[in-house]
């Protein structure tokens, strides 16, 4: 038998489909962080049936087609299955203070296409929808990449974040200009210049320890960062570039806020 739909969310939403794949939000917790994904498969509909397959363990709030279609798929009152192994400003437990959005699109393994307008008008628009009911603050408004580097790279170096942000979505400052010259830190390098960049990533809210080595997990955070705010360019090294647009942002939020 099909499961019970919900009402709605939200008036953007075309459909509810509900998922089997939710639970209770761990200690009552009210969720305070949007996490945007792509699908990373080689159609949105065979995503879409994986995330409402009884058994497979996945799933989240909404999924946004490519035409900005909008289906709901968990209550934003439950704790989707989206995030897995995680961490944003300490907190380890992403699933129960965030709500997903998946947006289709067959991402890096399978040619990783552009954005459509349409959708991301639309992922605009859900967002938006939800900041009018919830309160989260811009910086919390993250990549999949953002809370699981080692990971994911969802939903990538395409994903337009200065369009939501001038929308009034999520942080965004203008990247600093790439220079060929100044001190690159990259794996192999170490001492105060490596620490101060780990303390600012943790600052800012990734998880990170400032042990002054740039060992593969400072790579991969790097390698984060740039995916979201400096996508010019995304090979995990620090470059002057890099670390500028980190303090920008820095300067403009508080950490991890």
């Amino acid at each position: 038998m099909p499961r019970p739909a919900f009402p709605a969310d939200s008036c953007v939403i075309a459909e509810v489909m509900p998922s089997p794949n939710h639970g209770e939000r761990s200690s009552g917790r009210r969720p305070d962080m949007i996490l945007l994904h792509y699908t990373g498969m080689v159609d949105a509909e065979s995503a879409l049936a994986l995330l409402c397959a009884q058994g497979s363990d996945v799933s989240a709030h909404y999924f946004v087609f490519e035409d900005g279609r909008i289906i709901q798929m968990v209550p934003e009152s439950r704790r989707a299955w989206h995030a897995g192994k995680s961490e944003w400003a300490g907190e380890t437990d992403i699933n129960s203070c965030s709500i997903g959005i998946e947006i289709a699109n067959p991402g890096h393994d399978y040619g990783y296409p552009d954005f459509p307008k349409r959708q991301i008008a639309a992922v605009t628009a859900l967002c938006r929808s939800i900041q009018t009911r919830i309160p989260i603050a811009s910086a919390r408004v993250l990549a999949h990449s953002d809370v699981a580097p080692a990971r994911k790279q969802d939903p990538g170096e395409k994903f337009p974040w200065r369009t939501l942000y001038e929308s009034g979505v999520g942080r965004w400052v203008k990247p600093a200009p790439i220079m060929n010259f100044g001190q690159v830190l990259a794996p192999g390098s170490q001492g105060d210049a490596v620490v101060a960049l780990q303390k600012s990533l943790r600052d800012y809210g990734y998880g990170i320890e400032a042990n002054g080595d740039y060992d593969s997990t400072t790579l991969e955070v790097v390698t984060a960062f740039q995916r979201h705010f400096r996508p010019e360019r995304v090979d995990g090294h620090a470059d002057p570039s890099t670390r500028s647009t980190l303090q920008e942002l820095l300067a403009a939020v508080a950490p991890g806020r």
